[in-house]
């Protein structure tokens, strides 16, 4: 198993100077690196309906559309695809989404970020490139880990800079003028480097290499109150009227006055401050998964009676979906959320609740606990029934 050595740096130290203030690369970060998925195995997903890859490149001949393209314009086309052959062999990126989700393997990457809490995790983006292949200068909204497999790559990275011009070389490619890098080292199998957000930065492949990205989800405000206004919708929990019994006579009936204001603002917010409801909406919110999942409901529906006699087999493994999202929210654990969706918990639940959230596999003796709980039995059976978990 690929572990992260910190060196002389701890989670707490990386927090503290480096997590979203500045970039870090850390040489050999991870001892004797393997990649967890190879290049052919990642060009296999690639060629599959339903997942998100695409092909960056600078080509001199012909792209896979047999569109004329000329040296050094750059190019993006979307996957799912049949061959790699048209792309030749330099100057082309190969990049798939949510790779974790289709690779268990690739999925063990995310317990070396364990320190931060799961909810800010999006996916493992995997991408090969063959050399000179890269995307060119960008920033991301988000942070992410970058680690690299095989072969080797050079990156650059730079700090925030409002002067920097954003380009649009591609209808489907986002770049920006070039930055001066604080960040510029060759990296080899195992070398960890962290961007937070807004960092520009650049790699390019020195020879075939594989990179694994590591995403953090950042929600916008806007995606926050949208989202929560259509749950308010959904509910029809936000049809209450504002009242002002206690208004006053007003001698200026054309001014909002600061009092009005601030009793808007305070029926607006008596949502969000309803503990119950945002917790809920939050929750479901935060687990939902940005890219499709191979959720394994089975053909026919599990019985608790089943269910109850396999949590006592010892050859018996439950395991969950990879890439599936599941929390609980702290001092409140009324509920269990996965993949947006809430499940009911009491006090006889919360342990099995816990032990599902924490994303790995349970055997009998995981389960002994709570194996002679009715409750957790059914608790147990309804995540497995929505596929979310299945046995092995």
């Amino acid at each position: 198993m690929n572990t992260l050595d910190w060196g002389d740096l701890t989670p707490e130290k990386f927090l503290n100077e480096y997590w979203q203030k500045k970039p870090l690369l850390i040489k050999g970060a991870f001892r004797n690196f393997v990649d967890p998925i190879s290049a052919d195995e990642l060009a296999g997903l690639a060629m599959e309906e339903g997942l998100e890859s695409r092909i960056i490149s600078q080509s001199s001949g012909v792209s896979a559309n047999n569109n004329d393209s000329k040296r050094g314009e750059w190019q993006v086309e979307h996957g799912p695809f049949k061959t790699f052959d048209q792309f030749g062999a330099d100057n082309w990126t190969l990049l798939v989404q949510a790779v974790n989700n289709y690779s268990k393997e690739t999925h063990t990457l995310l317990s070396s970020f364990n320190f931060i809490p799961r909810w800010r995790v999006d996916d493992v983006m995997v991408s090969f490139s063959t050399p000179n292949g890269g995307v060119g200068a960008h920033l991301d909204q988000y942070d992410v880990f970058i680690i690299q497999g095989e072969g080797k790559r050079r990156w650059q990275v730079g700090l925030p800079d409002k002067s920097l011009t954003d380009l649009l070389p591609h209808e489907d490619l986002k770049q920006v003028s070039p930055f001066t890098p604080i960040i510029d080292e060759t990296t080899y199998a195992g070398d960890l480097l962290y961007i937070p957000p807004n960092h520009p930065h650049k790699g390019v492949s020195i020879e075939n290499s594989i990179n694994f990205s590591v995403g953090f989800q950042s929600p916008s405000s806007q995606d926050l109150w949208s989202s929560f206004a259509d749950k308010l919708i959904d509910d029809s929990a936000g049809e209450n009227r504002f009242t002002d019994a206690q208004r006053k006579s007003t001698s200026q009936p054309e001014l909002l006055s600061q009092l009005d204001i601030a009793a808007l603002k305070q029926f607006m917010l008596a949502q969000i401050d309803n503990d119950q409801g945002f917790n809920q909406f939050i929750g479901n919110y935060l687990t939902q998964c940005h890219h499709p999942l191979e959720i394994l409901v089975p053909v026919r529906p599990f019985e608790s009676t089943l269910i109850m006699e396999l949590m006592t087999d010892e050859e018996a493994i439950f395991i969950p979906v990879s890439g599936i999202k599941a929390l609980i929210i702290n001092e409140d654990e009324s509920c269990l959320h996965i993949n947006g969706e809430s499940f009911a918990l009491d006090n006889d639940t919360k342990g099995l609740a816990h032990r599902l959230a924490q994303d790995s596999s349970l055997t009998a003796k995981d389960l002994k606990s709570c194996k002679d709980c009715l409750k957790n039995v059914q608790l147990l059976t309804n995540v497995l029934n929505k596929g979310y978990w299945y046995i092995e």
